[in-house]
C-alpha cells in the first residue's frame, strides 16, 4: 500500500543497503530491499532520512542512495546540471604526471628510494575505463563514482556516513525512568 501523495525521488542500490532508526550506526534496524523506491525526507552530513512508499521510515547512507530522474525542466527554465566527471579527470590526470615525472627521476638515478618516497606519498588516484563507462576515485570525498558520460554517482565509499554538526534547534532527548528523572 502506497502513502497517498508518495513521489519517490530515490532508489536503493540493486544490492539493497542497512538502515538505521536514526542517524547513529548504533542503532540498526532492517536493512532496504533492493530498488524499493524512497523519498528523501531530511539529508543530515552523509545520513539521509527516508522516507519509503508504505509509510515506513529510515536513516540510509545518503551516498549511495540512486537518484530517480527528475521531469525535464519546462521550456524557457533553466536546464538542471548534473555531475560532471571532468574536473576528477584533470586531477587524475595531474596526480598521474607527478608521479610519472618522480617515476622517471628515480629510472635516471636523480632520485633514491627514500625521496622517491617522500615525493609521492600521499599520491592516490583510480580510473577504470571500459567503453563509455568510467569508474574514477574521488580522493577529496573518499568514494568511487560511476559515469556513463553523462553524469556521475557514487558507487562506494572508503567509510561509513559522517555525523552531521548537532542539531542546534531542541535539546538533546532525556531517558526519563518511572523511578524519577
Amino acid at each position: 500500500m502506497t502513502t497517498p501523495g508518495f513521489r519517490p525521488t530515490h532508489v536503493v542500490p540493486q544490492h539493497g543497503m542497512p538502515a538505521w532508526e536514526s542517524p547513529d550506526p548504533a542503532r540498526p534496524t532492517v536493512p532496504l530491499d533492493p530498488l524499493l523506491p524512497v523519498q528523501l525526507v531530511e539529508r543530515r552530513g552523509d545520513w539521509a532520512h527516508v522516507l519509503c512508499a508504505n509509510g515506513w521510515s529510515a536513516w540510509v547512507d545518503g551516498r549511495f542512495l540512486v537518484a530517480v530522474p527528475q521531469d525535464p525542466p519546462a521550456t524557457g527554465g533553466p536546464q538542471a546540471r548534473t555531475a560532471d566527471p571532468r574536473p576528477l579527470l584533470a586531477r587524475a590526470e595531474q596526480t598521474l604526471a607527478h608521479y610519472r615525472t618522480a617515476l622517471e627521476e628515480l629510472a635516471g638515478g636523480g632520485l633514491d628510494g627514500e625521496s622517491f618516497r617522500v615525493r609521492t606519498r600521499g599520491l592516490r588516484i583510480g580510473i577504470v575505463v571500459d567503453g563509455e563507462s568510467v569508474w574514477l576515485y574521488d580522493t577529496e570525498r573518499g568514494r568511487w563514482v560511476y559515469g556513463d558520460g553523462k553524469r556521475v554517482n557514487t558507487f562506494a565509499a572508503d567509510d561509513g556516513p559522517r555525523a552531521a554538526a548537532p542539531d542546534p534547534g531542541h535539546a538533546p532527548t532525556q531517558v526519563v525512568t518511572p523511578d524519577g528523572p
